[in-house]
């Protein structure tokens, strides 16, 4: 049955790849549009004139505006995805988690939250779907995190093949908890810990950029069933990426070189903890660089040059 309903959704996925550019869509429904990313997303899709529709677990939480609506809907529950694509002609997965709580777990959200979406998306011929996963997505990766990100991008892909994959860096903006979280560290400390010896590479790429991607696909047919990876114009090592946080926050910290393992073993001790400081998730993605590939199709390819952290960083409130 499962492999008999897999086919049937190929077949109605693939009738996505017939948008053509004279499809306007004006109907996009967000899954995970409370979150840091999702809330860039909705007010960008809002702005261009797109009615735009919140499904979050708790639609009280979002600030509803001209042309944005909330509904509720659990990507972990496949009746109510259904009802909350209800009269939309795409749709965007940014539900993302990085800590297992209960029945919230990584499969539970990544695989079988995103299956869901994909299915209705191609049940209901859906013009567009686009899922939005991560840089360094792996199937045999060392993270439960990332192969559970890996195989959802499978998943979706069986059940919807025009699905569009955005796979960012570190996203970064005003409002975002990475860089603030790093400068409000700086802050009652004289020491940085750095991962290892900080020279992991990342690739921040700005959260109106990534919300930008995603407003060019709903334009671009011929974006369908690609696989894009969305980093900004600069790499930079992880020490380099703190050096400049502390340089706008006036600041000067030693930075202390720490090893993976300590690091391991504190993301165990804090494991327990309801908002762990440190995951073992961030450890294990901090081990590998995170950057675009190069014979990736990225930003560019939609249209879009990419924002340098630094014409952002005046914004920052530290």
């Amino acid at each position: 049955m499962v492999r008999y309903e897999g086919l049937r959704a190929q077949r109605i996925g693939r009738t996505l790849l017939s948008m053509s550019s004279d499809d306007r869509i004006g109907r996009v429904a967000i899954f995970g549009g409370t979150g840091f990313l999702g809330r860039h997303i909705a007010v960008r899709l809002a702005q261009t004139g797109i009615v735009t529709r919140v499904a979050v677990r708790n639609p009280s939480a979002v600030a509803t505006a001209q042309g944005l609506s909330a509904v509720y809907a659990d990507v972990r529950d496949e009746t109510s995805v259904a009802l909350a694509l209800e009269g939309c002609e795409a749709a965007v997965n940014a539900v993302g988690h990085y800590v297992e709580k209960g029945a919230v777990t990584f499969p539970a959200i990544h695989e079988l939250g995103a299956r869901n979406l994909a299915h209705q998306a191609a049940t209901l011929s859906l013009k567009c779907l686009i899922h939005i996963s991560g840089i360094g997505a792996n199937l045999y990766s060392p993270s439960r995190y990332v192969r559970c990100r890996a195989r959802g991008e499978v998943m979706v892909r069986d059940v919807c093949p025009a699905t569009v994959i955005l796979r960012p860096s570190v996203v970064f903006a005003p409002d975002d908890r990475f860089v603030n979280a790093l400068a409000a560290i700086s802050r009652w400390t004289p020491v940085l810990p750095l991962f290892g010896s900080g020279n992991t590479r990342l690739q921040p790429v700005y959260a109106g950029d990534v919300a930008g991607a995603i407003s060019a696909v709903l334009k671009m047919p011929h974006a369908l069933g690609k696989t894009y990876e969305l980093g900004g114009p600069e790499i930079c090592t992880y020490r380099d990426l703190i050096e400049r946080i502390l340089a706008h926050a006036g600041r000067t910290r030693l930075l202390l070189p720490v090893p993976f393992l300590v690091w391991e073993q504190l993301a165990l001790l804090c494991s327990r903890m309801a908002s762990p400081p440190v995951t073992k998730t961030q450890v294990t993605l901090m081990r590998s660089d995170n950057v675009v590939a190069g014979d990736s199709l990225a930003l560019a390819d939609l249209g879009i040059a990419p924002t340098a952290l630094s014409t952002v960083l005046p914004e920052y409130r530290f």
